[in-house]
């Protein structure tokens, strides 16, 4: 069916980025576009193909497979294609051919570089790197809705005003937003109580609307810290109500800014450094979740916000080893406290349980275990004290399979990798992200070097963990490139950690074993693959870009949840996400499927 210009028009205005183009400009587009009625199964374009331009389905559904004939992205319906291949070199970087029978629109290269060079939201959208955040913020340009209270406490204006005191009182606040049917009326605060309640003696019947300021100042969650601080200053007030749409929001206060400065990661490293219990630790890990919204807010990178966040993990884990030694005495042998998992690779986020294990010096004697089990419970009860809850699999130094003398993990390590069955293929994948945290680091020095070198020389053994590390895949589908999660308490989300990430973080752990390398950092992991030649650059750029899209969309969403007063998880529900945002997610999973493909058919493949 052919399309009239007047087809094409409405239906670029309902795809993102052309919905954003001027009039003009888009009248211009729909007439340059070129319109192909295809039969199912149609070859739209071949691996190495010139590209004749970038392909948007206007009606049916095309398949993308990648070099190895292994689909990476089925896609529908407004879902553009070729991209990649046409910004990087004019050719196709996969193979593409309809499911269905389809009606595709084609955007020639000149007209697709015309608009990039001509219109910033073209450029963006099909900028595919995440590029440099805005570095560092202060508080005075931070933006309100990171330093405010969120639900804030309020009450009605007949509240008599000794109970409203009570209230603030009881709940250790300095005020009170006064509201009637959603609509703030005034605010109330313990200076009020007392300047007006009790300085006049009024009766004890007085209302609290007879002693709070009316109509306040109020801001919005889009102001920035300097405007809080500049209507404080002239206005000679401590409280100022948010508003948004006309409904109060949150409260911004004088302790919400002081809190805000004293709150990062370098002071919550002082105090737990000098806590002398896990409860007085856990009382300073209760504020990561307000670190992690701080981090991001202010334009770090995600390597940065986790290595961060991580850093205290390893600090809680120190001071509960020294408190530990202080309670038992001097070890009878030098030990190693090692992590695993999230916190040995560096990349906490605002949730994580613990895995850890204990290394002993040979020398160690039977009777020297009773005293690192009481050391190891004492830690990882702390730990859990302090929110990093057990292991659901038993991965802690509290089990005596991973509380060995050096001698024992190194028949671990060598057993492993000369029968890899499936739980040594597991027990290898978490162990190899080992990184000492507290005791004697050169008990793992030889240990890991000579451990790589063996896994790299057994082609079976990195075959098994290649194939293991395929088990988990991005979630892509026919919904809009994505599938989400069937049934169960988080479905219609996406899983972040085990389809976004660990994917990744899986494909890095290949790399660092095929080139003998030391990181466990899964970007650290990536740049020394491609300094090593274990990835060729294009390679590492795409993966870099496909990583650093996907868990900084994961810290995004566990910052959503915690300003609206939930507890972070993984769970992404993809109707958050605006087209660019699912655009380019989207992508960034294509990348880590066809990288998956690749190394399950280059060294180690299994038959």
């Amino acid at each position: 069916m052919p399309l009239s210009h007047d087809q094409i028009t409405r239906f670029l205005k309902s795809v993102h980025p052309y919905d954003a183009l001027p009039p003009d400009t888009l009248d211009d587009l729909a007439n340059q576009i070129e319109v192909w009625e295809v039969d199912e199964g149609f070859p739209v374009y071949e691996l190495g193909n010139t590209l004749p331009g970038i392909f948007v389905i206007y009606e049916g559904q095309v398949e993308i497979t990648d070099e190895n004939g292994a689909v990476v992205s089925h896609l529908g319906l407004r879902n553009s294609f070729g991209e990649r291949g046409l910004l990087k070199d004019g050719k196709a970087a996969t193979h593409a051919h309809t499911h269905t029978p389809s009606v595709l629109m084609v955007l020639p290269p000149n007209v697709v570089r015309g608009l990039i060079d001509g219109h910033d939201v073209v450029a963006n959208f099909f900028n595919r790197t995440r590029g440099e955040r805005a570095g560092p913020q202060s508080l005075a340009t931070s933006a309100i809705d990171v330093l405010m209270a969120h639900n804030p406490a309020t009450c009605p204006p007949d509240m008599q005003v000794q109970k409203a005191a009570r209230v603030m009182r009881d709940r250790h606040i300095s005020s009170l937003c006064v509201t009637q049917d959603d609509t703030l009326l005034g605010i109330a605060t313990l200076r009020d109580v007392a300047g007006k309640y009790v300085a006049d003696n009024m009766p004890e019947t007085t209302p609290v609307s007879a002693i709070m300021t009316h109509d306040p100042i109020t801001l919005s969650p889009s102001d920035i810290g300097s405007d809080v601080l500049h209507v404080m200053m002239e206005r000679g007030i401590g409280h100022i109500p948010i508003c948004e749409g006309g409904k109060l929001v949150g409260i911004v206060t004088q302790t919400d800014l002081t809190h805000y400065q004293a709150v990062n990661s370098a002071e919550l490293v002082r105090r737990i450094a000098h806590a002398n219990s896990a409860g007085e630790m856990a009382l300073v890990t209760a504020e990561i979740p307000q670190l992690l919204v701080q981090l991001v807010a202010s334009g770090n990178r995600h390597e940065i916000v986790t290595r961060l966040i991580t850093d205290i993990a390893d600090t809680v884990t120190r001071r509960l080893l020294a408190l530990a030694e202080k309670k038992l005495g001097p070890p009878p042998v030098p030990y190693l406290w090692l992590a695993c998992g999230s916190q040995g690779r560096q990349e906490q986020t605002g949730v994580s349980d613990q895995d850890n294990c204990l290394m002993l010096d040979d020398n160690m004697s039977d009777g020297d275990m009773a005293y690192f089990s009481e050391l190891a419970k004492y830690v990882s009860d702390g730990l859990d004290t302090c929110g990093y809850f057990y292991c659901p699999g038993d991965m802690m130094a509290t089990n005596p399979r991973w509380c060995q003398p050096v001698r024992v993990w190194r028949e671990y390590f060598n057993g492993w990798i000369a029968k890899p069955n499936p739980e040594a293929q597991m027990l290898a994948s978490v162990m190899f992200d080992l990184r000492p945290i507290g005791g004697a680091f050169e008990l793992f020095e030889d240990l890991q070097a000579d451990t790589l070198a063996a896994a790299n020389a057994n082609s079976i053994f990195v075959a098994h963990m290649i194939s293991n590390s395929l088990k988990h895949t991005p979630p892509l589908g026919l919904l809009r490139g994505f599938a989400t999660i069937r049934s169960g308490e988080h479905r219609n989300t996406l899983d972040l950690k085990h389809n976004g990430v660990v994917p990744v973080v899986d494909l890095a752990r290949i790399y660092s074993l095929q080139g003998q390398l030391p990181e466990a950092n899964t970007r650290a992991r990536l740049k020394a693959a491609e300094a090593a030649q274990v990835l060729s650059p294009s390679g590492a750029r795409d993966i870099l870009d496909a990583y650093d899209m996907i868990a900084e969309t994961r810290l995004e969403h566990q910052v959503r949840l915690v300003k609206s007063g939930k507890k972070p998880d993984n769970y992404l529900p993809p109707s958050t996400l605006s087209d660019f945002e699912r655009s380019h997610l989207r992508d960034a999973f294509v990348v880590v499927k066809t990288m998956q493909s690749a190394v399950g058919h280059g060294k180690g493949m299994l038959n």
